[in-house]
């Protein structure tokens, strides 16, 4: 026990840049010196600039008249919002809803080379849908939920013409959504 003892106290060190107790001693005076306040080197007092918001900074002259403290102007505020906004237009909203449609494919080889309805050249890096009556141009976002992909792309073409098909990919579009297969897919217009 007292082997652990003396390598303990000799193991650890005692509080890091502590020193023993001071002497009673007392203290010598010819070891210090007086200091002026006027001779010390360091930072300029500053003197506080006036509050610019009663802009008086360079502008007091033998006319103005000085308020004390307690009789200063409340501060103006903020103006009242009605007057510098007015109320937007009463309105709807239309926020874009995801659907499901389970019945989504694509087509392409047997087109290449030839003009889509719209007026593009069918080819298999052309990104497009084709769609029965949405305008040419419609913008159009899809989703695939197998992987997550998401593309904003336009309507190319008209559409397919199988019973029940809303959708038809372009080859660019089902590579680019990783749906080259007749499945489900989500679409919104944005």
């Amino acid at each position: 026990m007292a082997l652990i003892a003396l390598l303990a106290a000799v193991a650890v060190p005692g509080s890091v840049g502590s020193q023993g107790p001071s002497p009673d001693a007392s203290i010598d005076a010819t070891l210090f010196r007086g200091v002026d306040a006027a001779s010390l080197d360091g930072t300029a007092a500053m003197t506080p600039s006036l509050d610019p918001a009663y802009r008086s900074d360079g502008a007091l002259n033998d006319t103005s008249v000085l308020l004390d403290p307690d009789e200063r102007p409340a501060p103006a505020g903020r103006p009242e919002a009605a007057r510098i906004q007015p109320d937007a237009p009463v309105g709807s909203i239309a926020i874009p809803v995801w659907h499901l449609d389970s019945n989504v494919s694509w087509y392409g080889p047997g087109f290449y080379g030839k003009r889509t309805a719209c007026g593009y050249a069918m080819t298999t890096s052309l990104v497009g849908v084709a769609h029965r009556t949405l305008p040419c141009g419609t913008r159009v976002t899809f989703r695939n939920p197998a992987n997550g992909r998401t593309i904003t792309t336009r309507v190319v073409d008209r559409g397919p013409y199988v019973t029940g098909r809303t959708w038809d990919l372009t080859g660019g579009l089902c590579l680019a959504l990783g749906h080259c297969y007749t499945g489900s897919l989500y679409w919104k217009l944005p």
